[in-house]
Formats: structure tokens, sequence, C-alpha cells
């Protein structure tokens, strides 16, 4: 499986090998990796001394405490360990929408190529950082998953398991996460990606991964024609998800609330986030998928 199923540019990802996740917190993980840890081990990071004691590894003697105190001392150091990253990409069928755009391929996106193509970026970035990453496609329940991987040779499965992806008929933000099983047992970093179009339950949803010891990062996506849409007269406009209708006369005076109700919600969000130490950035498919990785997302401290 290649990127360019996924329409992502082949030399995007080698500049994404550079780049690391941003983690606000030490890592309790299994496995050894790259990340500071809360627990002792072998790095070179050094982190406190402790009485010698039979069988203690010679090789951290203090002889210098030793000739100072007469007590023997050995060194600890902090352990390196990975972080768990789990990609939460929305497929409900609303995400797929837009790329009517005119012009470039990334006009042409739609949300939920969009989700993957950025789903499939973090994820190449942490597995090249020897990091874990699993995904989760969810719409009014956990639809796909794949398991936790690791390593770059792994990326073909995370791009194949990405580009199969298809949209569900309806989403259900609060009854996909806040069920047994939907949320990962141990401490990490969960990236959302989602339009978050739905009447109730983001802000409870967020919160209870936020609870389970995740380090949330809400990635928001918009379609140009949503952020502006350019639209007049008498139309019937259709959710896509219920399919309920509604008559109405679009002038300037309802585009102009409309806009001001899509950035009320926005900005809504983004306080909820932030006040929860919360990571919050607001995309739309306009912006190429390279700009928000290698600008938007290094900007807000995302990544390094």
């Amino acid at each position: 499986m290649s990127a360019g199923q996924l329409e992502l540019n082949p030399g995007l990802l080698l500049r994404l090998e550079r780049m690391s996740l941003a983690a606000k917190r030490r890592i309790r993980g299994n496995m050894q990796g790259k990340r500071s840890s809360k627990q002792l081990g072998a790095s070179l990071e050094f982190a406190d001394y402790r009485l010698y004691s039979p069988g203690d590894d010679i090789r951290r003697f203090d002889w210098g405490a030793y000739a100072r105190t007469g007590k023997p001392f050995i060194k600890q150091f902090m352990d390196e360990q990975e972080l768990r990253v789990h990609l939460y990409v929305d497929c409900s069928r609303s995400m797929d929408f837009g790329g009517g755009g005119a012009g470039s391929e990334q006009a042409r996106a739609s949300k939920f190529l969009y989700a993957r193509q950025l789903a499939a970026c973090i994820g190449y970035i942490a597995l090249s950082g020897y990091d874990r990453v699993g995904v989760r496609l969810f719409g009014e329940r956990i639809e796909r998953e794949l398991p936790l991987l690791r390593g770059k040779g792994s990326m073909p499965r995370l791009l194949g398991f990405l580009a199969e992806a298809e949209t569900v008929p309806r989403g259900d933000l609060a009854q996909a996460v806040m069920r047994p099983g939907a949320v990962p047992r141990q401490p990490g970093m969960s990236w959302v990606f989602s339009d978050f179009l739905y009447e109730s339950g983001v802000e409870e949803s967020l919160g209870f991964l936020h609870a389970a010891g995740q380090e949330v990062v809400v990635v928001h996506i918009l379609s140009e024609e949503e952020m502006n849409p350019k639209l007049s007269g008498d139309l019937r406009l259709i959710d896509s998800e219920s399919g309920a209708g509604k008559e109405v006369a679009v002038t300037g005076r309802v585009l102009r609330d409309y806009r001001a109700a899509v950035h009320q919600y926005s900005q809504g969000l983004k306080r909820f986030c932030h006040e929860r130490n919360m990571a919050y950035m607001l995309l739309t498919t306009g912006t190429p998928v390279e700009d928000a990785v290698q600008r938007s997302l290094r900007e807000n401290g995302l990544l390094l």
C-alpha cells in the first residue's frame, strides 16, 4: 500500500521522519522507546541516588560519593519508553462533504479524505519515532479498529487501513467513545479528527478521553464550503445523516448569522479544550495537508 492511495506526496513522508510528536507528560509505557518515562531505567537522564545493595550493577557505583561520605551509593537513571498514540477518525456521513473546490487537488478533498491524510501523517511521525500507533474509525460506535503498530515497516498496513475506510450513515461521538473497550486502557495520546457536527455529547466525550489518562488533541476539520458558503435564494437544505430537510431563504444576513454561529461554536470548543489542557486546532480542507502538518501543527506546539 502506498501513500498515493491517500493522495499523499511521498516526499512529504520523508520530511515527516525528521519530526516527532510533542507529548506534555512523561510516558508510562511497556516497551523501550525514546521518550522520558516516569519509571527508573537505563537512559542517560540522572534521577537519584540510593544505597548499594548486593546484586546491583557495579557500573553505577558512585566512587566520588563514596569518597566524600564513606557510604556506598549507586546512581539511578530515568527510563525511556514508547508513547501510545491513538488516532480517532470520524467516518460519519457528514465527513463525506466538501471537495467541490476547483483548482488544486487539495481543494477537491472531502473532509473524510483530509482527516485520513492527517491521520496518516501523524501516524508516520509516531512510527518513525519508535512510538506505537493504533486507529479507530467511529460513527455511532467504533466501526473498525487497527491494533497498535510499531516501527516504520508497519506504515503500509496503516496506509492500507486508512485508504480502505468508508463512511457510515450516522455518527454519535458520545455513543462511540463512552462505552467499554472504546477508550485505551493505558495512558497515552489520543488525536480526534472530526467535524464535530453533533447536537450534543462532544464535550462529554472529550472529557471522558481526558479522564482516561489520554493527552487529547482535537483536530476540528471543516470544508471551505462550510466556512464560506456561496449560496443564495430559496433552498431546501438536507441533513446528510438524518435526511431531515428545511426550507431556507438564503440572504446576506442569513449567511452572516451562519458564519457568526460557526465562529462561536469553534471558539467555544477551543475554549473548552484549553480549560482542560487539551490541544485544539481548526483546519479547513483548503489548507494543503503539507502546510497543516509542517506549519500549523508545529506552530501550535504539537510537533517538534
